[in-house]
């Protein structure tokens, strides 16, 4: 018995520890009141919003369900009615050259025209290696170019939305590619960084995890970050809404002043390997992102909302489940009315 003694001690410690654990994974029901929608969210959208006949042809896409006026507008009241401001249209992957995506002219033009309420950005990059080689001061000097050139055509976009991946901790090159974007873009538009989650304790929950002070270096070349805080490989949704409530407080502790929007997934793909829709979903990430600001007397001022990913996930469920977990209710907005036809 005295030998037992001291494993059975270690097992009765190691099992505390665990209950421990799991009832500070525990997070409280879903607020719904709205009390944390600022109306300045955010949400992915397709590459028909802005790209060019190629794209059409290649995927076999049909043109008509994008270049229109009225799915535009019907788009866009959709969008703001759930308190949407940041839209970021699909514009990749650049050329292994650098130059981003094409985009088509009148088309963008008229997406800006019935997208006027929004800030639109462009959502820019691709893979690390295959399309993005930032390593490369070419390549550098291409696809920022590219970035100024779409800018000055089109003056009415707000900036650009950065997504490369991966990007690893510590990533000089990152660095200097932001460096070299914030000098060539027109004054007053937009960097916004599509930011990896922090990483939580020793294990990893996705690709890329950036610490501490690679967040304040990215934080304090942008003007907004938006950490991708799925495909985590969580299989546990009570665990699941534990990451999120950590993970939350870091972003918005460890980005200073610069607006942050976290990114919740909208999405069911389990040949992505990384994510769990059972787990990684949309009401899970919203009761987590919750939990930690109400651990804040106040959120800080640097708390912008969530971005979505993605709009073409989303159904009318959806729309209702993103409503009673973080929405205030629906509002009737208004535009102006369409520019009469020369």
């Amino acid at each position: 018995m005295r030998k037992l003694l001291p494993r059975i001690l270690l097992l009765l410690a190691v099992a505390m520890a665990a209950a421990i654990a799991w009832r500070g994974c525990a997070v409280r029901r879903p607020v719904t009141e709205g009390k944390y929608d600022l109306r300045t969210n955010g949400i992915w959208l397709q590459h028909g919003w802005l790209g060019d006949d190629g794209w059409f042809l290649r995927n076999r896409r049909d043109r008509s369900r994008f270049r229109n006026d009225a799915r535009i507008r019907e788009l866009s009241l959709l969008l703001a009615g759930h308190g949407v401001r940041d839209v970021f249209p699909h514009l990749c992957p650049c050329s292994p050259d650098g130059r981003i995506a094409p985009a088509d002219s009148l088309q963008t033009e008229r997406f800006l025209d019935g997208f006027s309420v929004f800030r639109v950005l462009p959502w820019v990059g691709g893979v690390s290696l295959k399309h993005c080689f930032t390593d490369s001061a070419a390549w550098r000097g291409t696809f920022v170019s590219s970035v100024a050139e779409l800018l000055a055509r089109h003056p009415r976009l707000a900036g650009i939305h950065l997504n490369i991946e991966p990007v690893p901790d510590g990533n000089e090159a990152f660095l200097l590619l932001l460096d070299e974007l914030r000098r060539a873009m027109p004054e007053g538009t937009i960097i916004s960084v599509a930011a990896y989650p922090p990483p939580k304790g020793s294990r990893t929950f996705s690709n890329v995890h950036w610490q501490q002070p690679y967040y304040a270096e990215v934080a304090r070349r942008t003007d907004q970050i938006v950490p991708m805080m799925y495909d985590t490989s969580v299989r546990s949704a009570r665990f699941y809404r534990h990451v999120m409530r950590v993970w939350s407080r870091q972003v918005l502790d460890w980005s200073g002043t610069t607006p942050v929007l976290f990114g919740v997934p909208a999405y069911e793909d389990p040949g992505a390997g990384y994510h769990i829709a059972e787990a990684e979903n949309l009401r899970n990430a919203l009761s987590g992102i919750h939990a930690g600001l109400d651990a804040y007397r106040a959120p800080p001022g640097n708390y912008a909302g969530v971005a979505i990913y993605c709009e073409w996930e989303m159904d009318g469920s959806e729309w209702a489940s993103f409503r009673r977990a973080f929405g205030k209710k629906p509002e009737r907005v208004s535009f102006p009315p369409p520019a009469p036809e020369d």
